[in-house]
């Protein structure tokens, strides 16, 4: 469910009267299932990055975190690869309501080493207030640590059996980048991961 939910957000069919529209028309999806209903393993989160690099994804959306990471090292391997092929990597910041310039979430875009990963958007749920309304109550935040925020709350999108429903998180906010991401992708294909990244980042309302 939380999966097609995301899938939908990004892709779903613009063209018809049915549902929604997602944001890009012309992406596909490579679902890779990483987390089981508990916490992921690190080497199950270095895997599901792995694979889609190599097997031809632009953009990786990640709708998952935790707050320990026994195996870091693994993860990290897989994201410099990821940056290493110009993949885009897009993380969902969290649901705890923390400030995650002081609480950890993983996996992140700080390594081990202290360097940060180029092609890493680290993002936060927006919701339709202004001013202190504008983040969602239940969002991480971070003004070192969180690049952007995206909506993220009362999200309707697909789910399983041809159904739609009202989903918010983080979760839902990743996706909404991602699709954009995709979309400018999509209209300039020569433009590098490190390149959209910093369109996104440059182009949000402060």
């Amino acid at each position: 469910r939380h999966g097609t939910h995301v899938a939908g957000i990004i892709g779903a069919d613009r063209k018809n009267d049915v549902g929604i529209k997602g944001i890009a028309d012309n992406v596909r999806i490579m679902s890779v299932r990483a987390v089981p209903n508990g916490d992921e393993r690190d080497k199950d989160i270095a895997n599901a990055i792995l694979y889609p690099v190599d097997n031809g994804a632009q953009i990786i959306n990640m709708s998952f975190g935790k707050s320990f990471s026994p195996q870091k090292e693994a993860v990290d391997k897989a994201v410099k690869y990821a940056e290493s092929k110009g993949v885009l990597i897009i993380h969902a910041a969290g649901n705890d309501g923390d400030d995650l310039d002081k609480e950890s979430n993983y996996p992140t875009k700080v390594l081990k080493n202290g360097i940060e990963a180029k092609t890493w958007l680290e993002i936060g749920a927006s919701s339709w207030g202004a001013d202190g309304n504008f983040v969602g109550s239940f969002s991480n935040y971070g003004k070192k640590s969180v690049d952007l925020f995206a909506p993220g709350v009362q999200i309707y999108s697909t789910v399983p059996g041809d159904h739609y429903e009202d989903l918010q998180g983080t979760s839902m906010a990743c996706p909404a980048t991602a699709g954009v991401a995709a979309l400018i992708m999509s209209y300039y294909p020569d433009l590098t991961a490190d390149q959209v990244k910093s369109i996104l980042k440059e182009s949000t309302r402060k």
